[in-house]
């Protein structure tokens, strides 16, 4: 067999598995897409599953963004000295932490904290046989374990981004008044100066997106776990990956829809 045929060989199978690949995925969110009909089976399961991606996750998101917004807010002051008025800083904090910081640093996090959770749990069901069981029971499994979640993280992401905001800025705030060379009312100056609602809309629909891709991508890692305990932490690692992947992804993607429609 020559080299020509052996990577012409190569090529198709690659081509081949990119287009099951894609098979696959269109395949498993029409199951998920058609999960939500069944709301009987879901809804009851939604609290929880908000509670523990949402709440449970209050702490880190609030973690992050508290020491975010004080080296923001002294990188800031250094940056500006001489050049730039020091009200600056209130307006570069509020900007980058609602529009960027908070959702792409808070969504990475989650995504180690949720993916994985949710690869782990789901995975473990897996190869211990749960699911297996569940649709004998007449469960439909992505009714019963996948649309609770991703609902849970398109809801409950924004609310733990929000928080992020809040306290991303205040912490900002207080670096300036405590740490640097300017007033509150300079550096409230500055975080009014340029403020608009569409700064925290776009943080905050930037977020749900994150909570869709991180729990769509959880699940799917779980489900399609083989092999033990081995499988389950190669699908957690996978589900990591990938989500911070597909985070980064859509961060760039929002930014090109941003762009747009300001250039309109």
């Amino acid at each position: 067999m020559t080299t020509a045929v052996i990577a012409i060989e190569s090529v198709g199978r690659r081509v081949r598995l990119a287009v099951e690949g894609v098979g696959d995925t269109a395949g498993y969110l029409a199951d998920v897409g058609r999960a939500f009909a069944d709301v009987r089976t879901w809804v009851p399961q939604a609290g929880t599953q908000a509670r523990r991606l949402g709440v449970d996750s209050m702490p880190i998101g609030i973690f992050i963004a508290l020491f975010t917004g004080v080296v923001l807010a002294l990188l800031a002051s250094y940056s500006f000295t001489g050049a730039v008025p020091l009200y600056f800083v209130g307006t570069l904090v509020e900007k980058t932490i609602t529009m960027e910081l908070a959702p792409v640093l808070t969504g990475l996090a989650l995504a180690g904290r949720v993916g994985a959770n949710i690869a782990a749990e789901l995975g473990t069901m897996k190869v211990t046989e749960q699911i297996d069981a569940l649709e004998i029971l007449t469960y439909d499994p992505y009714a019963f374990l996948v649309a609770p979640r991703v609902l849970a993280g398109a809801l409950m992401f924004p609310v733990v981004v929000a928080a992020a905001m809040l306290t991303g800025v205040a912490a900002g705030w207080g670096a300036s008044i405590l740490l640097l060379d300017i007033s509150s009312q300079e550096f409230v100056k500055g975080v009014r100066l340029f403020f608009e609602t569409f700064d925290v809309r776009y943080g905050l629909v930037k977020s749900a997106s994150f909570g869709v891709a991180v729990t769509l991508i959880g699940a799917r890692a779980g489900l399609r776990a083989r092999g033990g305990a081995e499988g389950v932490g190669a699908a957690a690692t996978r589900a990591v990956v990938l989500s911070a992947i597909a985070i980064l992804v859509l961060d760039a993607l929002w930014a090109v829809v941003w762009l747009l429609g300001h250039t309109r």
